[in-house]
């Protein structure tokens, strides 16, 4: 049984060995929120978002992900579409590092090892956490608190990815995260002040975006895909 265990244990290191390839590298683009300050335009970067991501090529056709994004949120009311935003000229900032992990999947098979140059538009979803300060308005005016908060999201990301050089991915994205919270931009403050200073719609929570791309270095040995995948 012991050695029936070790030659079990030892097929499953060495097909995981050369199941896998890896990508490693940089994101690069911008941010911006959507929520009860500032303007709601979906796809308008006007913050930097920098950040490093991993992935893992489980077959030709997905890819578990990571990555580590930091980002300032941005919201200014004069910048919107509505009149009454205008008027109340609220403005906020907020430093966040966002981390995720998911899985990506691509339309058409993605294989890596490939002699010629393959591209291919993909999805991406999975679970993210942003660390972000905690603030209220006091009089029109964002007033930081000494505290932090986590709020989860669900990442729901369409890009573009393709062969650039060797072992070089470079991939176009536009990413939109829904957050379970209602606090980023400080319309529902933190419990200790939340019944005094909450305003907005408190049905909807917050989202924001990443607009950006990555580019990413191949290694490890070449995946040997089965059939099926």
């Amino acid at each position: 049984m012991r050695h029936l265990s070790v030659l079990v244990l030892s097929i499953f290191f060495v097909q995981l060995t050369f199941a896998q390839i890896n990508e490693l590298g940089l994101y690069l683009g911008g941010s911006n929120f959507i929520g009860d300050v500032g303007a709601t335009d979906y796809i308008s970067p006007n913050q930097l978002a920098i950040g490093g991501i991993y992935k893992w090529n489980r077959s030709r056709r997905h890819s578990y992900r990571a990555s580590l994004i930091f980002t300032t949120l941005e919201g200014i009311d004069i910048n919107s579409d509505d009149p009454r935003r205008i008027q109340r000229g609220y403005e906020f900032s907020s430093n966040i590092m966002e981390a995720s992990v998911g899985m990506e999947f691509t339309f058409t098979e993605f294989n890596l090892h490939s002699e010629r140059k393959i591209s291919t538009p993909y999805l991406h979803t999975g679970i993210t956490v942003a660390k972000h300060d905690n603030h209220y308005f006091l009089n029109g005016v964002q007033t930081q608190e000494n505290t932090s908060s986590w709020a989860y999201g669900i990442p729901m990301t369409l890009g573009f990815k393709t062969t650039f050089i060797d072992n070089i991915v470079l991939g176009i994205e536009v990413g939109a995260r829904y957050t379970f919270s209602d606090e980023l931009d400080g319309s529902i403050p933190d419990a200790n002040r939340r019944a005094e200073y909450s305003f907005g719609n408190i049905n909807n929570n917050d989202w924001y975006m990443f607009s950006g791309i990555t580019l990413t270095y191949t290694f490890g040995e070449n995946p040997c895909y089965c059939v099926n995948e």
